[in-house]
């Protein structure tokens, strides 16, 4: 099959694109494997070396690594599938149902994505200490259960991709707005949710500030925060500290793999005219 120009032209500037993309997680890998002094060297090493295993060893050794990952995949899959369906629902509610206020409450929720989340800081501190949530793994779950963009994401795709006509259907047949939402929205909405589940699972998984401020003890570190333990003030070992985060994206590779088809599938959502 032979290529026309702008279509090989088109192919280059992709594969252009997935090179840059790919390369971050390379040179990561590299840093990963290799020593300190071949990573600080000029030029530095290009390709993996054979210390992997001894900088991980080295990670294991300064910081609870497996424990902080244990601790992040818990809170990132509970807070991301809270996030999945109260913003679902929320989505549901606004794209099917006529309240009084709809469009206000709509559009105030939008107006808080506008808010950086540092202003709440204060104020979500103080109610966290008030019920005595300090050092606790709900002092970062409950907070992350609500997502403004979530609930924009799923009312949006709810609204374009089930059919009023079918939720009256429903309705005639004695259906309730929650079996409406279960039984008709949720199978519909499958790859909206395979987004929402990666960004929020990313965010979650990736947040730093938040656990820092509420969490004081080792053991329930998240793996972001126990990743700060392998700065030293004194000794930087480079390799050691990209061997740690290397290994810490891991599960967010593996999420975006299985989550993959979906992710595609609603990004391409009536794209194509039928």
């Amino acid at each position: 099959m032979k290529l026309s120009f702008p279509k090989m032209f088109i192919y280059l500037i992709l594969a252009a694109a997935a090179i840059l993309s790919i390369f971050p997680f390379y040179w990561m890998f590299v840093m990963a494997s290799n020593h300190n002094s071949a990573i600080n060297s000029l030029p530095p090493a290009f390709i993996p070396g054979a210390e992997l295993v001894t900088n991980f060893k080295n990670v294991i050794s300064t910081i609870e690594f497996f424990g902080a990952m244990w601790n992040s995949l818990l809170v990132s899959t509970i807070t991301t599938i809270g996030v999945l369906f109260l913003c679902s629902l929320a989505g549901y509610a606004f794209a099917k149902l006529r309240f009084k206020g709809r469009n206000f409450l709509f559009i105030a929720i939008l107006v808080t994505m506008m808010i950086p989340p540092q202003l709440g800081l204060i104020p979500q501190y103080i109610i966290i200490t008030k019920l005595d949530w300090l050092n606790d793994m709900k002092a970062i779950i409950f907070p992350g259960l609500i997502d403004a963009f979530g609930i924009f994401w799923m009312r949006q795709y709810i609204s374009s991709n089930v059919p009023d006509e079918l939720v009256d259907a429903a309705k005639i047949d004695g259906c309730s707005h929650f079996r409406v939402y279960w039984n008709i929205a949720i199978p519909v909405v499958i790859p909206a949710f395979a987004t929402l589940a990666i960004i929020r699972f990313m965010y979650i998984w990736n947040d730093f500030l938040w656990p820092l401020v509420v969490l004081r003890e080792e053991s329930s570190y998240t793996i972001q925060v126990a990743l700060r333990g392998l700065i030293d003030n004194y000794v930087r070992d480079n390799g050691m500290i990209m061997s740690g985060t290397f290994w810490a994206t891991v599960p967010l590779i593996i999420i975006f793999l299985l989550l993959n088809k979906l992710f595609i599938s609603s990004l391409t959502e009536g794209a194509v005219k039928s």
